[in-house]
């Protein structure tokens, strides 16, 4: 079932305390598209990039089978750069750098083919960009959206307005305060909800995930590792793997819900083993479906006897 993915692609300069690395591929839509692509056909890509994108990077889209007609290299300037530098417990980052250069003029212009997309994945980009999106597409099953304190607090009318036609909100835990102004995450999502998405998740880092919807909460765990070497994108990947499998399935139920945030959740657990998007080159169906499993073996609950 199509996909259509809108968002930023960007180069990432990144240190960590595992490492750095001064220019690597990011961006909402490219982290979205890549994980969506491991379970969705066609994913179809809208966004923009300077005549400095790297060929090796769109092999990397090409490779993953990504639908680029609506992909633009704007040969006016240089793709959008962030730089930044995480704190030792990898929750908190401060940013050295950023340069918009052509995502400056971002405009989505969502081509004809693209128009009946069944599921419309909005990336972390201007709540009136979200619109101009929305108002493009013809009655997608699922509008999936993600949003950023810098919105909440600066584009806050723009935003509702977004909320109120979009079906599912995945948002991380400070942001659901920012946006409430509730300390409590049950009243927050209570809150959220009222503004238009029926179906929320919250992220919380190494604390996983809560899955908010007419069904009840459901309370997904985050995928242990030993060590992690990058978080830029983990976000965004949960957004794909969710999004993507919903697509495959084509199942809206509270289950498959539940099994779509357990895979968002293997699908950034996998993007923050490695700088950028590397550790998704090399990745296998399989792969994913065994950490899939050993989520659900690590997460059971077992009845009283």
């Amino acid at each position: 079932m199509s996909v259509l993915v809108v968002g930023s692609v960007a180069y990432d300069g990144i240190e960590t305390p595992m490492g750095k690395t001064d220019r690597i591929m990011g961006g909402s839509a490219s982290y979205i598209s890549i994980t969506s692509s491991f379970f969705a056909n066609p994913v179809r890509l809208v966004g923009t990039v300077g005549k400095d994108f790297d060929e090796k990077d769109l092999e990397l889209f090409k490779f993953r089978n990504i639908d680029l007609e609506g992909f633009k290299i704007d040969q006016s300037g240089r793709t959008f750069f962030w730089k930044g530098r995480y704190h030792d417990d990898f929750n908190n980052r401060d940013t050295l750098d950023t340069q918009l250069n052509v995502f400056e003029n971002f405009d989505p212009v969502i081509p004809d083919a693209y128009i009946g997309s069944r599921y419309v994945c909005l990336g972390n980009i201007d709540p009136k960009l979200q619109l101009k999106v929305l108002d493009q597409v013809s009655t997608p099953d699922l509008v999936i959206c993600d949003t950023m304190n810098f919105w909440i607090s600066g584009a806050k009318e723009d935003l509702l307005k977004t909320l109120k036609r979009v079906d599912v909100l995945i948002i991380n835990d400070s942001e659901a305060r920012e946006l409430t102004n509730q300390v409590n995450l049950i009243r927050a999502a209570e809150d959220i909800r009222k503004m238009g998405p029926s179906i929320l998740i919250i992220k919380k880092g190494e604390h996983g995930a809560q899955l908010f919807s007419d069904e009840g909460v459901f309370a997904a765990p985050a995928y242990p590792l030993s060590e992690i070497y990058d978080p830029t994108g983990a976000g965004d990947s949960f957004l794909g793997g969710f999004t993507g499998w919903l697509a495959r399935t084509k199942d809206h139920s509270p289950e498959n819900l539940r099994r779509a945030v357990i895979f968002g959740s293997v699908m950034a657990s996998f993007c923050v083993e490695d700088f950028g998007p590397n550790n998704f080159k090399e990745l296998s169906e399989y792969k994913i479906m065994d950490r899939y499993e050993e989520m659900l073996r690590m997460s059971h609950i077992p009845k009283v006897p």
